[in-house]
């Protein structure tokens, strides 16, 4: 069931197996607000199959772009795409538990962590600790608290936490940053057009630093019409989407 995607930047390729969980617009969102500056290093928590860490090394000038993942099978893909794109000497993966990073990174390795974590918390029910769909969607081996706690460990005093998610976790996440003495700076929402309700945030904190958000101008996927916006639709035309 493996397909090879092509990216539309920098002819970058990725991996992808339909049965396990394949990227969609939040993490193409992310690539793009993500604060990430020339020869930094960059690490990436619930990578999935590598999707953004790729689209990272097409986009920016970092130095190094890690990604994090659990489920072994969503690793193996990430590996497949570092192979393919012959970018191993700026992307690497790891097979991990990020509750465990300390056992594999140093403490303040990164100038910027990015994560689209599970969105779904314990109130969606019972699910199964072996489904790899469910694990990718829940909060079922990692919640938002471990991803700033982990996202702490890992930034320089003054790095970058960049996260998308759901509007309904939107005071979790903000608590969750807080707690760890990451204080949010940026928040972005995201609607699929303007007449909707946003679904989707783009929020960015820095480690250290004092309080003073800034809500920028929403991002709009869809004209009334139903063609993309113009903002959008860059991402599209790059093939990104």
């Amino acid at each position: 069931m493996e397909r090879i995607d092509d990216l539309g930047v920098k002819n970058l390729k990725l991996v992808q197996n339909p049965e396990l969980f394949c990227f969609g617009t939040d993490a193409v969102f992310l690539s793009e607000f993500a604060t990430v500056k020339p020869n930094t290093t960059v690490v990436d928590l619930c990578s999935g199959n590598g999707i953004i860490p790729v689209l990272l090394y097409g986009k920016t000038k970092a130095k190094k772009i890690i990604g994090v993942e659990l489920q072994k099978e969503s690793f193996l893909l990430a590996q497949k795409s570092v192979s393919i794109n012959n970018i191993s000497n700026n992307v690497e993966f790891i097979n991990c538990d990020a509750k465990n990073i300390k056992e594999f990174l140093p403490h303040g390795i990164a100038d910027t962590v990015t994560c689209n974590p599970p969105y779904m918390n314990s109130e969606w029910g019972f699910l199964s600790p072996t489904d790899q769909k469910a694990i990718a969607r829940h909060e079922i081996k990692i919640n938002i608290d471990d991803v700033a706690k982990t996202s702490a460990y890992l930034l320089k005093f003054g790095g970058y936490l960049s996260i998308v998610h759901r509007c309904e976790r939107l005071c979790d996440v903000i608590c969750a940053m807080r707690k760890y003495k990451i204080e949010p700076k940026r928040l972005r929402f995201v609607f699929s057009k303007k007449s909707d309700s946003p679904k989707l945030f783009l929020i960015e904190g820095i480690s250290g630093a004092k309080p003073n958000i800034k809500v920028l101008e929403p991002l709009v996927i869809y004209n009334d019409d139903g063609t993309y916006t113009d903002e959008v639709k860059k991402y599209y035309n790059k093939g990104e989407v």
